[in-house]
Formats: C-alpha cells, structure tokens, sequence
C-alpha cells in the first residue's frame, strides 16, 4: 500500500499499527489526501482475513489538531460556483456530501467488522478526536500535554464529523451538551472517568496496550450498533428526558442569546439524534452541520479565529528581512500587578527576568504574584510542585537596574506618567547594552512621545499587554515614528514565544483596543445620562455579543482610570475633545461618591464580601430622570453598543492605526470580546455591507450624535460597494 501520511506494519499476531505522520508538516491536520488513506486502511484491515485489527497511533508529539479549516473554506467557494453554473439545488447537494465525507469515513471504519483502537499522545482536537471516539477502544497517555475535546464551537462550528451523536451516547445527556457547548481540552484522567477513554497508560506503553486489546479479543462492534443498547440518560421522551432538555434549552439562551446558530444545532442534533439509529442520527447530524458551514457566523469565526488568528500567530507582520531573535533573559520594570504578570508569562516561556522595582521588597511582592498564580494551578491539579520551584527559579527580583545589564530586551510597566516612565527610560538604557531593545507597557500614552526620552528611538517600541496578563491572549506592538523593523521583530519573537496573539499598530492616543472600548464604555455612560435604566444598558450589551456590560467593564478597568484618561485628553487637546455628560458621571462616581471600581468594591456595582455583585441604587440619582422601560428600545441599545466600536473602528482604519483588517478583527475579539458571532468590528462592517452601515451610522447620527458619524473612508468605501477584506486582498495583490 503505497502511503504518504501514514505509515503501515502488520506485526507478527496480525495487529496493523497505522501510524499518522504527515510529512513537512509539525503536527498532522486532516486533509482531503488524509481521508483518501485512512479510506485505504480500512479497506486493507477489512479485506485482510490475516489482519486482527488496527491500532491508530501518531508519529510526531501530538495525534492531531483536527480538519484543516480551509478546506471547509474551499467547500463554500464551490459552493457558490456550482450555484451560479447549475443551480442551488445542484450546488446543495453536492455541498451536503462533501461536508458528511469524514463522518461516512468513521462510520465504514467503526462498522468494518474488524476491532480499531486509537493510542493518543498529545493534543486530540476537533476530527482527529472523533477519529478516536470512531475507534473501539481509546487509551491516552498519561502526559501532561496530552488534551482531547471537540472545541469546534469556538470558531462558529460543531463537531460534524459524529461528535454530537457519540459524545451523546457514551456519557449523561447533561454532561454532553455542556461539554459540546464549552469545546473545552480535556485532561487524560478527565476523559477516562468522563467515559471518554477506555484506558490511561504511559506515553511508551500506549500502542502496546491497544495491541493487546485487540489481541485479547477486542469487539468490533461500537456500544450504539449492540441491539440492546440504551442510552445513558435514557430515552428524550422519558421523566429523565425531561428533567434535562427544558433546562438544556433555557441554558442554551441565556448563555448565548442566540447569536450563535452552532450552539443552537448542537442541542437539535442531539435532541433529534438520540431518538434515532446510528446512520439516521449520523445524517440529521451532518444536515444541520451543512447549514451551520453555509453560515455567516462560522465563515466570519472561522477566518478571523482560525485563520487571520494562525497567520498573525506565526508572524504575518514580522520583518521578513530581520533574523529570529534570541530571547533568553528578559528585564521587566515595575513588579506591581501589570509587571508582576509580565513576569509570570515571561518566566511560563521559560525566559530568565529580571524583576526590578523601586526596592527588592516591592519586586519580592510582584513575584509573590507568580508563586500564587502557579500554586493556584498545583491546587487545581494543573501543575507541580516543582514546576512552581522551577518558574520560581527563573525570576530573580531586585532594586538595582544594573542587574539589567546582559538582558536581550527590557519591558517598562511603571505609572503611566510620561515623567515617571522617562525617568525609568534613562535609567535602564544607562544599564543594558547598545543593542538591547526596549518596550514600554503603556494603554494610552504614544510611544513616539515616551521615546523623545530615549537615545535609541529606533530601539523602542510599544508593548501592550492586556490585564491580567495571564489571561488575556491579545498584545498590541505599537510602532512609534521612529521605531525601526529589527524592534518590531524582536517585540513580534517575543509575543510568540509567551504564546499570546499580537496585533502590530501605529502610534495615536489610545491606539487601537482602548479606542474602541472607550466608544463602548461612552455609550453605556450615555445611555445611563437618557435616563435607560442601567440593568438594561447592561442586558444589551451581553444579548449583542459582548461579555459584559458597558457599566461593568468600566468597573472593571476602573472608574477612577477612566476619568483620569479623560482629564489628561482634555489637558492635552481641549474641552472639545471629551464628552461633558462622561464627565459628569465618572466625577460624580469618583470624586463625589468615592467609587472607584472593582478596585475598591464600589463604582457602577457594589461588589459585596459575600454574594454576587449588583447595581448601585444610588445610580438613578446620579443619572437623573428614568425613562419608562417599555418606551426603550431594546433593539436599537444592542445595536448602539456595536456600531459605537465598529464605526471607531474604521475611524481608527481609514487614520492608519491599525492596517490589516486581520488584526483589527482578531485584536477586538480577543482584547475586548467583541461579538465574536460577528468576526470581530471590521467583520461585522463588511458582513452588513458598508452601504448599509453608512446608512445605520447616519440614522443614529441624527438621533443620537456626531459620535455616530460615519468616517470619509468609510464613505468611500460604501461608494464604491467594497469590503475591507476586498481592499486587503487588492493591496496583497
């Protein structure tokens, strides 16, 4: 048999090992080539009457990350070929087959008539996953990098491929849907008492074990094809049933709002699934999971989440002329809460830092942080004792910047003050060497202003992490005028290497996260000054997409930074430049009120010791005359939230702070959460059509302010009929 992905032996008791390794590539992905010779396999295991069995193992440190998405991207593009050359019909049911070809797959490997047991080792996502719970028998390897799940819902998706009828099948009803619904990764010891996997052994005992299953007789029968087989939970129809699907459904609601429609056909593929055979379920499966592919939400999700996503991940803005950098030992300035994360993810990475504050007391407290993040982990059972010994180990904290001498790059996370930071400026360049860049962690204060206190401008660049730190994946690489490309790179290599997505920015106030946040928190406080009761406010935010209200967020950034931002913008550029009614609440909340925030359990909430947050009563007061809920318009609160961000984002385009769409999608969802149902604020432009848009923008423009009022590029834009993605694709051209 003549193969190029796989590799396959038949050892001496008849047992065929196929062993996945697809060559010039890190990790094996499934592809249409993929799927032509595991169809080959099975057909050879099947016909052989010397062949016991097949043992699905991988060849390289990970199984599998699943279906390669672009091919699902190409299925559309034919899609809307045959459409226009034979009709929709025509253009239907080809799409219909193609997108049910790996389920058929597994379905002809699971009903051979010959016993397949997968050996996972490493990271089991998506197809490859379903590839394994196809299989009869399924053992994982005791690592600590082995993960299996079907995370398919985060881009738009759902598994498609049997996850939802055999996931279904093997566990609880409850516990099903709430694992196809968060696409979590699943640990070893998890997914066996889950009743994921049969079995969990060392690493180099795994493809022994799954021989010796077969070997010592093995069913080649899947639980679901036995006559008598019934389903965990019972049958839907039953007491049982429904104790789980009323609730199923009002969860499903709550939880997304409907805003996302592969949610929505997982809970109808299971609930119509289980009252069906296999095959019925497995086609009732692949006809919702056909529509959801065709949808604008999983083409928007899959582009921006997936594939805009893996191309910044792997350097889509990095200097191609620029050698990689080497990244060894890493100076971060300031060990309060955003340079002690700093710290943290730096020293994950397995990078030396040097921890430096004002005393070696106040860089001790900062990497208190790391020892309480890792013992939290160890806690939860993520980690080891000696893994916290080890990232312990790499951190070393001080007050003298001469211990920055020998660093590869330096990180400043002081006060945003410009005075503060040029004075941590000459101190560090004073220490390091003449090649060393230098970063500054700053949210809202140009670079290119900080680097007038360099002697290097071309040297520094902006880095801007997102709090906290170890949570959140989005970095924004701001470029001053000066800032030269092998600083770029450097920033760019380092990002990579602590595993976060970067977006790559041109210097202005605010740059390109904050500004759309801003628009957002600015609409919530303007809501709140008409009189829109603020649990509304709220509502709406979360039933448009985003994952909390305008309110809440700002108590989360807290009230007290924001009215500080606001009265440094209007030092600086004039009254004109802030609006007078933010103003009035933020210094109403701070100043007369003492509301600073989550900081201080009092700002838009009250956040009580006990108990979930609420709303401050006091608010009304502070708002002025309520309006009569009935005569708000809920529809048109979502969707201020959203045009409020999307039309400052193409404000922040058409200026040339941000330049790639791919970032400005990626960079909202990841950095602000906006509706990633959409694919992020430029996504969401384009999937309304910017004719429309302009059209929205100018209606709440009338109604509700300049705020609203549609830049000239975008104008142009809709002019014309274009896309921003069309524009891109022209000047990658």
């Amino acid at each position: 048999m003549d193969l190029t992905h796989f590799r396959f032996e038949t050892d001496s008791d008849g047992i065929a090992l196929a062993t996945w390794d697809s060559p010039g590539r890190s990790m094996n992905v499934i592809t249409p080539e993929v799927m032509a010779e595991l169809d080959r396999i099975v057909d050879t295991v099947a016909a052989d009457a010397a062949i016991k069995g097949c043992v699905i193992t991988s060849g390289k440190d990970s199984f599998s990350g699943g279906a390669d998405l672009t091919m699902l991207q190409g299925l559309g593009a034919e899609y809307a070929r045959l459409a226009r050359e034979r009709g929709e019909e025509e253009a239907m049911r080809f799409f219909f087959e193609e997108s049910r070809r790996l389920t058929l797959l597994y379905r002809k490997l699971e009903t051979c008539g010959k016993p397949f047991a997968a050996a996972v080792h490493g990271t089991c996502l998506g197809g490859a996953f379903e590839l394994a719970l196809a299989c009869h028998h399924r053992i994982l390897s005791d690592d600590d990098k082995t993960r299996v799940g079907l995370p398919e819902i985060k881009v738009g998706l759902f598994p498609g491929a049997g996850g939802t009828q055999r996931v279904a099948r093997l566990m609880q009803t409850g516990d099903a849907l709430q694992m196809l619904f968060k696409g979590e990764q699943i640990r070893p010891l998890m997914a066996r008492n889950m009743g994921l996997a049969h079995a969990v052994a060392k690493r180099d005992e795994i493809v022994d074990q799954a021989k010796a299953w077969i070997k010592g007789g093995g069913s080649a029968v899947a639980p679901w094809d036995q006559p008598k087989f019934k389903a965990p939970s019972g049958k839907v129809y039953s007491p049982a049933g429904m104790m789980t699907w009323p609730p199923a459904n009002a969860i499903y609601r709550r939880e997304t709002h409907d805003n996302y429609p592969a949610a929505k056909a997982i809970l109808q593929s299971v609930y119509e699934g289980l009252q069906l055979p296999m095959d019925l379920a497995l086609k009732v499966e692949s006809r919702y999971f056909a529509r959801i592919l065709r949808s604008p939400e999983a083409a928007a999700m899959i582009r921006s989440l997936f594939v805009s996503m893996g191309e910044l991940n792997k350097g889509a803005r990095r200097p191609a002329a620029i050698g990689p950098s080497s990244l060894k030992r890493v100076g971060v300035v300031g060990a309060g809460f955003m340079g002690a994360g700093i710290a943290y993810v730096t020293a994950l990475a397995g990078m030396e830092v040097v921890l430096v504050d004002q005393s070696v007391e106040a860089a001790e407290k900062g990497k208190a942080y790391s020892h309480k993040l890792v013992s939290d982990q160890i806690m939860k059972g993520r980690a080891k004792t000696a893994d916290r010994d080890a990232l312990l180990a790499r951190i070393t904290p001080t007050g003298d910047y001469a211990a920055l001498a020998g660093c590869d790059l330096v990180i400043e996370a002081v006060f945003e003050d410009p005075k503060v930071k040029a004075e941590v400026i000459a101190k560090v360049e004073a220490a390091i060497g003449p090649e060393v860049i230098f970063a500054s962690n700053t949210s809202t204060l140009p670079i290119t202003g900080l680097a007038k206190a360099s002697q290097r401008p071309d040297q520094f660049i902006g880095i801007h992490f997102f709090s906290p730190v170890e949570k959140m994946l989005l970095v924004e690489i701001i470029m001053g005028k000066a800032t030269g490309e092998r600083a770029l790179a450097a920033a760019l290599d380092y990002v990579r290497a602590i595993k976060k997505t970067p977006i790559v920015v041109n210097d202005a106030r605010g740059f390109f996260a904050n500004r759309c946040v801003g628009a957002y928190i600015l609409e919530g406080h303007l809501m709140l000054a008409e009189g829109v009761p603020a649990v509304m406010i709220e509502n709406a935010g979360r039933q448009a997409g985003m994952p909390v209200g305008p309110l809440s967020l700002n108590d989360e950034v807290g009230v007290d930074l924001a009215l500080k931002i606001l009265k440094a913008t209007k030092a600086q550029l004039g009254d004109a430049a802030v609006n007078p009614v933010q103003e009035r609440i933020l210094a109403g909340l701070v100043e007369g009120e003492g509301r600073l925030g989550r900081k201080n359990r009092k700002g838009f909430y009250d956040y009580p010791e006990a108990g979930p947050k609420r709303l401050w009563p006091g608010l009304a007061d502070l708002a002025g005359p309520r309006l009569d809920p009935e005569a708000v318009d809920f529809a048109e609160l979502k969707q201020r939230l959203l045009v409020a961000q999307a039309v400052e984002a193409a404000r922040v385009y058409g200026e040339g702070v941000v330049t790639d769409p791919r970032e400005a999608d990626v960079g909202s969802i990841l950095g602000f959460g906006f509706a990633p149902f959409t694919g992020g604020v430029l996504s969401y432009i384009d999937g309304m059509g910017a004719r429309r848009f302009v059209e929205l923008c100018r209606r709440l423009e009338a109604k509700h302010g300049a705020r609203f009022a549609p830049p000239d590029s975008l104008i142009a834009l809709a002019e014309t009929g274009g896309r921003f993605y069309g524009r891109a694709e022209k000047q990658a051209a």
